[in-house]
């Protein structure tokens, strides 16, 4: 676990004074998230698999180590993700792979929601963020393919959705939001895409898009830029 603190001022989001926990600190876009909240002057803990073992698709792992975490943050930023291979045709769906798919991209964040209530304020607002993609749009899918991605992002969609409608029973103040972050140039996207976003630019959109949502905007699901992802 790492824990990273400097002066500075920031937004709504940001500045100095707020508490901030990423998942997934030392991947492309994770890493990113928290230099750019370390710089807006937040107090930053990271938790990844390479650096603490913590393992999302485990959910003893992330009891385990959510467990020893102090309360309340103002942002909860989940950052971890797998693409896999992705198919070109239903006749390449392998159930590992679904499955695999599923573990890490919909059921995990979702163990950590779980295991994160507890360390969300009550009274004051909360941010709790998951990287999803565009390609888990439902409604925007026309091209195809990408069958366990594809439909292992929806999953995380509408999990986090369910998940901001009950949070808001308890937690009138939280915001829980779904962020496609572009096509971000790290190792996650080799082989795939044109031009690519600069992971600090990707995370400085990201944070700015939160820094604008309320509570009414929970459970929804928006791009780098603030636009609204349709399901």
């Amino acid at each position: 676990m790492r824990k990273t603190e400097q002066a500075a001022t920031g937004g709504r989001n940001g500045g100095a004074g707020m508490k901030a926990l990423v998942i997934g600190d030392t991947g492309g876009i994770g890493a990113a998230v928290a230099a750019e909240l370390a710089r807006r002057g937040g107090a930053v803990t990271g938790l990844s698999r390479h650096r603490d073992g913590f393992d999302v698709t485990d959910e003893a792992s992330v009891a385990d180590h959510m467990g020893r975490l102090a309360g309340p943050y103002d942002l909860i930023f989940v950052a971890t993700g797998a693409l896999g291979v992705p198919e070109k045709a239903i006749r390449a769906l392998d159930p590992g792979a679904l499955q695999a798919q599923f573990a890490v991209n919909a059921i995990g964040p979702a163990l950590v929601l779980k295991h994160a209530v507890r360390l969300l304020s009550r009274n004051r607002r909360a941010v709790f963020a998951v990287l999803s993609a565009r390609v888990g749009s439902i409604g925007d899918n026309r091209l195809g393919g990408w069958y366990s991605y594809r439909a292992a992002k929806a999953a995380l969609n509408q999990l986090m959705r369910t998940g901001a409608v009950e949070l808001a029973r308890t937690h009138r103040q939280a915001v829980v939001a779904c962020l496609h972050p572009g096509t971000v140039d790290t190792p996650f996207t080799a082989g795939y895409g044109h031009y690519k976003l600069p992971p600090a630019e990707s995370a400085a959109r990201l944070l700015a898009v939160l820094d604008g949502l309320g509570p009414a905007d929970s459970g929804s699901f928006r791009d780098h830029t603030g636009a609204v992802v349709e399901w």
